[in-house]
C-alpha cells in the first residue's frame, strides 16, 4: 500500500552491480512496510536506496535477504540462489524508454492500491523505482521485488528492470 517519494539519491545506481546476502546485519531502511503472518510472526519490507531488504521474524529466530550494491566479493547477482528453506531467483532486463515508463507506472499503482506492495521512488525521474510485494505462503513467504534503472540521460545506455523472486519456509 505504501509508495514513498524519498528524498535521497538512490545509493545503487547500476543493476548490474547488486549483489545478493542472507543473513547479514542489516542497515537502516529508507522506507519500511510491515507485514503479519497469520499463523505466526512477521515481515519487514524495506527500500535501502535502488536496493532492498527483507527481513523474517518467526518462532524459530530471523531470515534477511539483502540486494545491494554494498557487498563486493561476488561477481554478481546470481540467476538462482538456495540456502535451508529459502529459494531466489532473479533476472535483468532492458527495455525502451515507453515499455519501462509503463512498467513504472504500473509498479507505482500497485503500490499504492495493493496489501502486501512497499515502494520507494527517487528524485530527479519518477521511474527510478523500488517495489516490494509479500504474501504468506504457507507457514513462511514468497515475495518479489523490481529495481528500476532509467537510462542515463545523454549515454547510450538502456533502462533496466532487476526482477527477483524469493520464497522462504522455516
Amino acid at each position: 500500500m505504501p509508495l514513498y517519494q524519498l528524498a535521497v539519491a538512490p545509493t545503487d545506481v547500476s543493476g548490474n552491480r547488486l549483489r545478493l546476502e542472507l543473513n547479514a546485519p542489516a542497515p537502516r531502511p529508507l522506507a519500511t512496510y510491515s507485514l503479519d503472518h497469520p499463523g505466526c510472526g512477521a515481515m519487514l519490507l524495506g527500500v535501502l536506496g535502488a536496493s532492498h531488504l527483507v527481513t523474517v521474524e518467526h518462532p524459530g529466530g530471523r531470515f534477511c535477504e539483502q540486494v545491494s550494491c554494498t557487498r563486493t566479493q561476488e561477481a554478481g547477482l546470481p540467476e538462482h540462489a538456495d540456502a535451508p528453506g529459502y529459494h531466489f531467483d532473479s533476472r535483468i532486463d532492458t527495455h525502451d524508454e515507453p515499455t519501462f515508463r509503463r512498467i513504472a507506472r504500473e509498479l507505482r499503482e500497485r503500490c499504492e492500491a495493493e496489501t502486501g506492495w512497499l515502494g520507494g521512488t527517487f528524485p530527479g525521474d519518477d521511474t527510478a523505482l523500488t517495489a516490494l510485494a509479500a504474501v504468506p505462503d504457507g507457514t513462511g513467504w514468497r515475495w518479489q521485488t523490481w529495481h528500476l534503472y532509467p537510462a542515463v540521460p545523454g549515454a547510450a545506455s538502456s533502462c533496466w528492470v532487476v526482477h527477483t523472486a524469493s520464497r522462504w519456509q522455516p
